[in-house]
Parts: structure tokens; C-alpha cells; sequence
């Protein structure tokens, strides 16, 4: 998400244009940079206070090795067709327009719903910034209205819930509006039709920030452990599949995976890498290593800091330290960084929601405003607002756990079938130029749809529905308009000549 280029005209000509430049600590760093954002900040709080406790530390092991399964196949993908639209354009060029559509349709959901999410732990840390330099948000205006009704902050349903709103289980919390959340999505869209250059420097400067308050406050935190908060490590079950016990941890992975999606940014910038075949899966496996032992040291930091009951709010982080006397200091740095680096995210989430609706546009699967270009700025502006609308109105009316749930499961969905299609490739086009290939492809990208699939299959029945209604939706699209103007592939695959 983070190598997505600015000008959406270079989608025609990036095949040529690209010069391979990137080595391997750069790809690292660029799939560190898109991994590291509301995941860890935000995400590890709710997965350890609602299903796993502290042994939300071995979910993030769980979650990463089904990310590695689905990273190597990506990594082939990205070697046979290097060019931006990540798996929508490898699924258009290889299994068809209906199979790309459907994936393409849940990126929308994964972008859209990510940078919502980002956007929802961006103003929980705002929040509390802005709580501490003494000028609160109203409560009315601080949080989402819409809520998930078995939380316990939650109301209970209103007379006049609908029997949609019963169904998935969704009451109300008495605010108005998540206006932080909302005047940020604002911001960044309007930055974005206007324009700005995401240079390396800047995604380094990112990245460097992120990393910064990841490791002091593993660094700090760790000597301060109170022990007594890991006792027991995995609580027990309450009796219900998924609330604590073993099937907690497992359950958990489907929540926390939110926090490892980004790691795709390697792949798409294979054609930048100066050794594709040696330094993308390199950089995958770099990013997704480096990201899991941090990822596992700061829910274990977390937990032990502050009991793992108190961790389901908006900053969780910031709270954790704020627990424990020696650590309080702490808390405006992680405020700041939080800030800062959370809302870079929101800003390179929304530019890739516009890069796929762009590559769809032009594929003719959606109505040409959404590749429209704005003749003094060069962006898809209308695209652009649109995304915003939508992201908007999403980040201000629900709340971070529907949020992050539906990212994962639409994006688990995802590598489901970049994990199938390379095994379709296999025996399909056995003969196409593949300057990476998955080793033991058989056992990896099988091992890769199983992982995935358990991942989704531990989300509840809520996520789901919302997930099938949202398909419908995108399929109606699709046989309305999508099928009936959809255009021949823009990208194809290689071939070795028949011997």
C-alpha cells in the first residue's frame, strides 16, 4: 500500500518507467512502514481485553505464519506481473474478470474499512492528547454512536432497532459522531486531490517515527513487567468458543491479523527491486520477522504493564503506560507518535483506495468518473471524494472492533485467492517466466488458504453477515454494470517459448 505512485497516469506506462532501484533494506523498510499503524497500536488492546488476554502474544505468532504463506505467494504474483493494482490486477490477468472482480471488490473493503479503522485509533490517541494539553473533545463528539451490543460498554438496543441492526448485533453508545476520525479523513482527502509526493524520505521519516516509540516503549516497559498481570498467561474460557482459554488465542488471530496487512506493499514494488527473484521474498519475510517479534514484545509489554481487562479502549498503549508510575512519562510521546504516524497511514490507505478504483475504472468493471483525472492537479479527485464519503461516514458512525474485523476478513479473503491462483498458474501456465517462485508451492500455498481460512472461520457470525452483505452488494454492481463493460486484461504474463 505504501509503493502506490501518486499520478494514477503512470498505471500505463509504470511497466517501462519504473527504474529497479530498490535493494532489500529498502523494501524492509518500506513493508515495515505500511505493516506498523493501528494494528499495534490500538488492535492488541481490544484482542487481549476481549478473547486472549495475554496470550495475545502467541496469536500474533499464529496470525504471522499465515501472513508468510500468503507472502510467498504473493511474492510470485508480483515477479510475473510487477505493476500497482496488487492481487486485483494478478487476479484480472490470470483467473478472469469475474474472480477479479470479487477480490477487487473486497480490496475496496480492506482499504476502505483500514484507513476507517486507522482513522478510529487516531482519535483515540487525539483524543487523549488533546486531554492532556487540557482542552477535551466533548464526549458526544469523541466516539462512534453505533456500537457492537454484547460489549459492555454498549446500550442495549433501542425500541426501534431494526431487525438488520438486531441481527448483527449492533446498539448504541448516545454519541453523536466520531468527529477526530471524520475531520481527519476530511483533511487527508482534500490533501490528496490536491496532491503530494510520498518520497521515500517521508515514508522513512514514517517509519523511523513508528519504530521509534515501538522500541522505547518495549525498552522501558520491559523492566517494569508486573508479572502478576501474566498470571494466568491464557485465562480461562468462559464457556463460550472464543472468550478466553486456547480458543481466545485462536480467535484473536482473526482480529490482530489486521495488524500485519501492508506487507503486500513489497510485492507491488517488485518492479522497483533491483534483484526481484532474491530481494522481494527477502524483504517479505524481512518485514513480516521483524514486525512479529515487535508485534509479540509490545503485547507482552502491554500486558504486563496494565491488566489485560483494562486495555479495550482507543489507546491502549498510552494507557499501559500510564499504569505504572516509572512509565508515565511516556504517555505524550506515544500520544504525538501515535498521531503522526497513524495519520500517515490513513493518508497512504486512502491513496490506494483511489489506485484500485482507478485500475477498475480503467478496466471498464466500474463507471469511468473514478479514473477521471483533474486536469490541474492530476489526481482522481472524483474517486478520491467519493472514497472519503464513504470512509467518513464509515470512521464516524461504527466502532474500531466492526472496523478492524471487516478489514480482516475481506483481506483474508484476499490472500485466499492469490493462494489458489498460484496454484492455478502452476498447471495452467506452466511455462510462464516466474523470476520467483513459492518453494514447495504445494505444501506453502495450501498451508497459506488453510491458515487464512481458520483465521476467517474464528471471526464471529456478525462479521460474516456483514461480509455476505457486502458481497451481494458488490455482485449486483458487477451483473448490472461491471460484466457488461468490463475490458480484455491490460496487463499479461509471460511465456517461455514452447520448446
Amino acid at each position: 500500500m505504501a509503493g502506490i505512485t501518486e499520478d494514477p497516469i503512470a498505471e500505463q506506462h509504470e511497466v517501462h518507467d519504473l527504474n529497479p532501484t530498490l535493494g532489500v533494506i529498502h523494501l524492509i523498510a518500506l513493508g515495515i512502514g505500511a505493516i506498523i499503524g493501528a494494528g499495534i497500536f490500538v488492535i492488541t488492546g481490544h484482542a487481549a481485553a476481549t478473547y486472549a488476554g495475554p496470550g495475545v502474544v502467541i496469536s500474533f505468532a499464529i496470525a504471522g505464519l499465515g501472513c508468510l504463506f500468503a507472502g510467498l505467494c504473493y511474492a510470485e504474483y508480483a515477479s510475473m506481473i510487477p505493476v500497482a493494482g496488487s492481487a486485483y490486477t494478478y487476479t484480472y490477468a490470470t483467473l478472469g474478470r469475474f474472480m477479479a472482480w470479487f477480490i477487487g471488490w473486497n480490496l475496496v473493503l480492506e482499504y476502505l474499512a483500514a484507513a476507517s479503522t486507522v482513522a478510529n485509533g487516531w482519535s483515540g490517541y487525539f483524543n487523549d492528547f488533546m486531554k492532556y494539553i487540557g482542552h477535551p473533545i466533548p464526549a458526544a463528539f469523541a466516539s462512534a454512536p453505533l456500537c457492537v451490543a454484547t460489549d459492555i460498554h454498549c446500550s442495549t438496543y433501542s425500541a426501534g432497532a431494526s431487525a438488520l441492526n438486531a441481527m448483527m448485533h449492533i446498539g448504541q453508545t448516545g454519541t453523536i459522531v466520531n468527529l477526530p476520525a471524520v475531520a481527519l479523513i476530511a483533511l487527508v482527502s482534500a490533501v490528496l486531490i490536491v496532491g503530494v509526493h510520498l518520497s521515500a524520505n517521508f515514508n522513512n521519516l514514517m517509519v523511523g517515527i513508528k519504530l521509534c516509540i515501538v522500541v522505547l516503549v518495549i525498552a522501558v516497559g520491559l523492566p517494569h513487567v508486573v508479572a502478576a498481570n501474566h498470571v494466568p498467561f491464557i485465562p480461562a474460557n468462559t464457556g463460550t468458543w472464543g472468550q478466553f482459554g486456547f480458543s481466545g488465542v485462536l480467535r484473536a488471530t482473526g482480529v490482530i491479523f489486521f495488524a500485519y496487512i501492508g506487507f503486500d506493499a513489497v510485492s507491488v514494488a517488485a518492479q522497483e527491486a533491483r534483484n526481484p527473484k532474491r530481494d522481494v521474498p527477502i524483504g517479505i519475510l524481512g518485514s513480516l520477522a521483524i514486525c512479529t517479534v515487535l508485534y509479540m514484545l509490545m503485547s507482552y509489554v502491554l500486558t504486563g504493564l496494565a491488566s489485560y481487562t483494562t486495555l479495550n479502549v482507543a489507546h491502549p498503549v498510552s494507557m499501559a503506560v500510564e499504569a505504572i508510575p516509572e512509565t508515565t512519562w511516556l504517555a505524550p510521546f506515544v500520544n504525538v507518535g501515535a498521531i503522526v504516524g497513524l495519520a500517515s497511514v490513513v493518508l497512504v490507505l486512502l491513496l490506494g483506495q483511489s489506485r484500485i478504483f482507478y485500475a477498475m475504472s480503467k478496466d471498464g468493471m466500474i463507471p469511468p468518473l473514478f479514473s477521471e483525472v483533474h486536469k490541474r492537479f492530476r489526481t482522481p479527485w472524483k474517486s478520491t471524494i467519493i472514497t472519503g464519503i464513504f470512509a467518513a461516514l464509515l470512521a464516524g458512525a461504527l466502532p474500531l472492533d466492526i472496523l478492524g474485523e471487516l478489514v480482516s476478513i475481506g483481506t483474508l479473503l484476499a490472500f485466499v485467492i492469490v493462494c489458489f491462483g498460484v496454484m492455478v498458474l502452476r498447471i495452467a501456465k506452466p511455462r510462464a517466466i516466474r523470476p520467483f517462485q513459492t518453494p514447495f508451492v504445494w505444501f506453502v500455498a495450501p498451508a497459506g488458504i488453510v491458515m487464512c481460512g481458520a483465521m476467517m472461520a474464528w471471526l464471529p457470525i456478525d462479521t460474516w453477515l456483514r461480509l455476505i452483505l457486502w458481497t451481494v452488494i458488490g455482485l449486483v454492481i458487477f451483473f448490472v454494470y461491471g460484466i457488461w463493460h468490463a475490458k480484455a486484461p491490460r496487463w499479461h504474463i509471460k511465456e517461455h517459448p514452447a520448446k
